[in-house]
């Protein structure tokens, strides 16, 4: 019988990737892919996979997250999957049955898989999966987010501070970092860059845009009706997220505010 394979990440070229490699191992059947985590906990409670390759950077609902919300009885074998935060992996290591560090190559994956297929033997899921919900439920370190860009060039590398941007637009699988003074183009995804900086510092005000909150001097809204951000140099940026929590974020934890204008 066939190890009925879960693969959850939020990028569809990641999916398509493990789903390519994942079709060449005979004792595995895809069972699914989702691509954020509402998707995966409703997967995994009514499909019940045996094992869930498990993206851990995923927007608003993260990999740990997915997890949480699952009663114990119904965890599966887990291999998370990761391209960034180094200390994480190292406890990944312990605690999960096995990580993949993008970008892994054919042959990491495989011994993965091995790994969980002993696993899923009976020779440590359950004692895996203890120590799993353990860890989560414990006091978890702050988060260490970016605190500078690498911007490539054709001849060097030029570090920009994260606090000297003023907004970050997408172009696909490009970001174009907007300064005070000049642009920068970086190779990123806006969902993948979202976890890598600080909530109390940046925001996703759009579907394309997210804005560092310093540099807001008020909402309002356009004869036309469209809600806009206006920075400190006057322009604008259309605000397509709600808001109410667009002003909530504005309120920053450590006690200092960015005033904003009422709506007209």
């Amino acid at each position: 019988m066939k190890i009925k394979v879960l693969i959850v990440d939020d990028e569809p070229l990641a999916r398509s990737r493990l789903r390519k490699l994942l079709l060449q191992e005979t004792e595995l059947e895809i069972a699914g892919e989702c691509g954020n985590g509402p998707e995966a906990i409703t997967f995994i409670r009514n499909q019940e996979p045996d094992l869930v390759f498990l993206d851990v950077q995923m927007p608003e609902v993260s990999g740990f997250d997915v997890l949480r919300a699952l009663p114990p009885n119904k965890l599966p074998a887990v291999v998370f999957i990761t391209a960034f935060d180094h200390h994480a992996v190292e406890a990944f290591e312990v605690r999960a049955v096995d990580y993949l560090l993008k970008p892994f190559t054919r042959a990491r994956l495989h011994d993965a898989i091995g790994r969980a297929l002993e696993h899923l033997q009976g020779r440590g899921l359950a004692a895996t999966n203890r120590q799993l919900l353990e860890w989560m439920k414990s006091p978890k370190p702050e988060p260490v987010y970016l605190s500078r860009f690498a911007v490539k060039t054709s001849n060097q590398v030029v570090f920009v501070k994260v606090e000297d941007v003023d907004y970050i637009e997408s172009a696909s699988n490009y970001l174009v970092l907007h300064t005070r003074t000049e642009n920068h183009i970086v190779r990123e995804t806006l969902a993948r860059l979202e976890t890598r900086l600080s909530p109390r510092l940046f925001l996703r005000i759009s579907r394309s845009t997210m804005v560092n909150l310093t540099r807001i001097k008020r909402l309002q809204n356009n004869p036309g009706g469209e809600c806009v951000a206006v920075l400190l140099d006057d322009r604008e940026l259309p605000v397509t997220r709600g808001i109410r929590e667009v002003q909530e974020r504005l309120q920053f934890p450590n006690g200092s505010e960015v005033t904003t204008a009422p709506l007209r």
